[in-house]
């Protein structure tokens, strides 16, 4: 990502559009979702658990806490998405991998 301003842009597109699938897929499975000051916060009450998915500027990536883990994403210009090095997999099939540990049962956005 070359500056600032189109790693804003970019990770605000991909935040707002997951916040959208997260926001539908709340509904069948039964989490909370918010975005809130740049922010994703999904919150489970079973099992109990909460994960966080924010973007860091001074990183140029995507960040998530969850599941007692971080996950750092950095912005693939091939792909047009963020995409965590060690497996390649999108910030939307992460979370999708991440929500299915999470709710035991599988879950697509």
């Amino acid at each position: 990502m070359k500056d600032e301003q189109s790693f804003r842009k970019s990770a605000d597109d991909a935040l707002t559009s997951l916040y959208r699938l997260l926001g539908s897929a709340s509904e069948d499975f039964g989490f909370e979702v918010d975005l809130s000051d740049g922010a994703i916060t999904v919150e489970f009450d079973r099992p109990p658990g909460k994960f966080i998915i924010s973007s860091n500027p001074s990183a140029h990536q995507i960040w998530i806490s969850a599941l007692s883990k971080s996950y750092k994403l950095d912005f693939d210009l091939v792909e047009g998405a963020f995409v965590l090095g060690s497996t390649d997999q999108t910030l939307t099939s992460l979370v999708e991998e991440l929500l299915t540990k999470q709710m035991g049962e599988d879950v697509t956005l």
